[in-house]
Parts: C-alpha cells; sequence; structure tokens
C-alpha cells in the first residue's frame, strides 16, 4: 500500500467530520444515517476502502480502515458506525465466491452492505443451492442496503452445518421497525426478516473458513486485507469505533468544562478537573496506540505472507478489547465529571457517552472472555 493513498483516505475522512457533526442529531431523531452521509461515503470512496481493485475499490488493509473509522467516529459515533460497516462488509463479499462478487458489484461498484452475523437462519439444501429462512437483529445501515449478509446454519439431515454466511438482496427481506436503543440510535440497526428465499449455491461463505482467513475469495482477491480473520482482526475495527466516540467526547467535554461555572466556581480553575482532564486523555491516547499497534504488526504478518499463530491471535483480541475497556472508562469518567446539566435530552456530551457505551459492549470486545482466554494461553505457554 502507497503511503500517499493512505493519506488520501485519511484526508477525505478528515473533510467528512463537518458533515457528521452537523448530521448527529438528525441521525438520532430519525434512527437512521440521512442519506445525505451515505451519498457522501459513496462519494469519497470511504465505503470502498477494503473493495477489490478490480471491482472499483482501494483495496487497502484493515488498520486503514480503522484509522479511517477511529475519525469518523470522532465526529459522530452512530454515523461513523454505518460508515465503517458497509466497508467491512465490502472485505467480507470479497472473501465469497467469485461469482457472488459479481452478482453485486457486476450490476454496482457502489452497493453497499447490511449485515446480521448471528446464525439464526436456516439454510435447507435444494438443487442449485438453498432454501433459506430467519429472523435477524442488529443490521446496521439497512435502510440504505443493496444486499443482506445472513447468518445462518445448513439443515442436512437432522444436522446443523455451519455456521454460514448467505447473501440476499436486500428486495428479498422484510424490515421490522424495532431498533429503540439507548445508544447509537443512529445506526438504524434495525432487524429484518427472510421467508423461503432461494440462495444459489455461490452466495455462501462457509464461517469456518472465514475464521481462519482461507475464504475461497481470497484465491482471486490476492491482498493481504482478505486473508485477515474473522473475529479475530475485525474485532480492531470496534475498538476503532470505541476509541473515535472516547476522542469526540473528550473535546465535547473540554469545550463544556471549559465555559462551565457550577455553584459560583470556574470548573476548570478545580484541581480535580485538571487531574481528569490528563488522566482520560491518557487512557485514550494509550487505547488509540494498543488497538493500531496491534492491527498495524497483523496486517504486516499477512503482507509479508506469513499467518499469525493461535496465541498471537488470541492476544489480538485482548488488546482490542482492553482498547474499548481503557475508552470507556475515559468517557465514564468524563461523563460522570460533566455534572447534571449533561444527562438531558439533546446534550450532545450524553449523546456521544450513549453511543460510546453501546459501541463498547459489542461482542467482538468484551473484556472478560479476552481477558480469560489471554490470561490461560499465557500460563499455557510458561508451562510448555
Amino acid at each position: 500500500m502507497g503511503e500517499s493513498q493512505r493519506e488520501l483516505v485519511l484526508e477525505r475522512a478528515h473533510n467528512l467530520v463537518p458533515l457528521l457533526q452537523e448530521s448527529a442529531d438528525q441521525a438520532e431523531t430519525e434512527r437512521a444515517v440521512p442519506k445525505e452521509t451515505i451519498d457522501a461515503l459513496r462519494k469519497s470512496g470511504l465505503i470502498r476502502i477494503t473493495q477489490p481493485k478490480r471491482f472499483g475499490g482501494a483495496e487497502l488493509g484493515w488498520d486503514v480502515l480503522c484509522e479511517v473509522a477511529q475519525i469518523l467516529a470522532s465526529a459522530d459515533g452512530a454515523q461513523a458506525w454505518v460508515g465503517a460497516i458497509m466497508a467491512d462488509h465490502a472485505q467480507m463479499l470479497a472473501c465469497f465466491p467469485e461469482a457472488a462478487q459479481e452478482d453485486v458489484w457486476n450490476k454496482n461498484s457502489d452497493a453497499v452492505m447490511s449485515a446480521s452475523f448471528e446464525p439464526t437462519g436456516h439454510a435447507i439444501p435444494v438443487a442449485g443451492g438453498f432454501q433459506f429462512s430467519g429472523e435477524h437483529s442488529f443490521a446496521s445501515g439497512i435502510d440504505h442496503a443493496d444486499w443482506l449478509i445472513c447468518g445462518g446454519f445448513i439443515i442436512e439431515g437432522g444436522k446443523q452445518k455451519g455456521p454460514n454466511f448467505f447473501l440476499v438482496p436486500s428486495s428479498d427481506v422484510e424490515i421490522i421497525d424495532d431498533w429503540h436503543a439507548v445508544g447509537l440510535q443512529g445506526t438504524g440497526s434495525k432487524s429484518f426478516r427472510v421467508s423461503n428465499v432461494f440462495i444459489p449455491a455461490h452466495r455462501r461463505l462457509d464461517g469456518a473458513e472465514a475464521r481462519a482467513g482461507m475464504p475461497p475469495g481470497a484465491l482471486v482477491n490476492t491482498a493481504a486485507v482478505y486473508r485477515i480473520s474473522r473475529g479475530i482482526h475485525t474485532s480492531c475495527l470496534f475498538s476503532a469505533l470505541s476509541v473515535g466516540m472516547a476522542q469526540g467526547l473528550f473535546q465535547e467535554w473540554l469545550s463544556y468544562t471549559a465555559q462551565r461555572v457550577s455553584h459560583g466556581v470556574v470548573v476548570r480553575e478545580r484541581p480535580e478537573e485538571k487531574m481528569i482532564a490528563g488522566e482520560c486523555s491518557a487512557k485514550i491516547a494509550a487505547a488509540e496506540a494498543l488497538y493500531l499497534k496491534t492491527i498495524r504488526e497483523a496486517m504486516g504478518v499477512l503482507e509479508s505472507g506469513g499467518k499469525q499463530d493461535a496465541h498471537e491471535q488470541i492476544l489480538v483480541k485482548r488488546n482490542a478489547a482492553y482498547a474499548a475497556k481503557l475508552a470507556l472508562e475515559a468517557g465514564t469518567r468524563l461523563f460522570n465529571a460533566a455534572g447534571g446539566r449533561v444527562i438531558f435530552q439533546g446534550a450532545a456530551l450524553q449523546r456521544r457517552y450513549r453511543d460510546l457505551l453501546a459501541s463498547a459492549s459489542h461482542f467482538s470486545i468484551t473484556w472478560d472472555g479476552s481477558s480469560l482466554n489471554s490470561g490461560e494461553s499465557l500460563l499455557n505457554l510458561a508451562v510448555n
């Protein structure tokens, strides 16, 4: 990857910051990213960061996607979440068999996807493919999606095989308007239903192959980004979003606190406020350094033709989860220190905190499991 190409996409991300800031309240109120933001993301090419070059994408690394996501999330968490997810799904489509990629991108290189990865769907094998049904949740950006990626099991001989991922056109799904959330309200992460839809065999991606970083799409798309491990390296994207949201919250807190007077006292002059600013800025900086170093090193291994072993991948998950933990700790401290006026609806600081709270709750960056797994792996290595 040329450094100039990375700098170009980072510049485009910075250029979108004012739009996301101005649209944040609208996204929150409408429970969906405004069309103008989606159009701007398309025009900027940011949702094609990881899309193959042969389909008009930039084919950049996961580390660059994380950097872009962090920049956008500092402006508005919800809109950044959808933009990052759409870029994530472009990478995932590139891992499907080549025919599935052609189904989507030969018709529209700007097509965007939403997804629900939990394997709640059931696929019954039939001639040429599957009859698929399922009810799915957390489909971020679904109002704008051209295609849906659905998690599910193949049901055959009374047994479940999978999990797998299935690609379905948005015209074949029913959107369920149930997204009323405490945070990331603007992502519009509604549920959807698929009822007995035929899916050609080439629109299936084996979940085990995706997790192992050996999907069929990597045979035709040979860049390193198509060999990342689903659920491992991809977790760093949610760290990036959480860190970006914490950065945005911190800047909001600084601006608010600099002008705040409480009970006749100029708040910024209190020693405790200065300590909070110092501690929280350090935690956010540490979180950024940890996740970004982790994903850059992982991409470096893949780009050199190597592969991280199981222990190294466990540490990737640990670092991603700990970065999000640090970001949330800083955000919580800042919110608690901001005083009672920020708890009212419409206060930008409380919206930013709610978005961060929701972001850091993503299943891929939960700390307890990552802490347990990494500790076990480290002790096992010490014994051996």
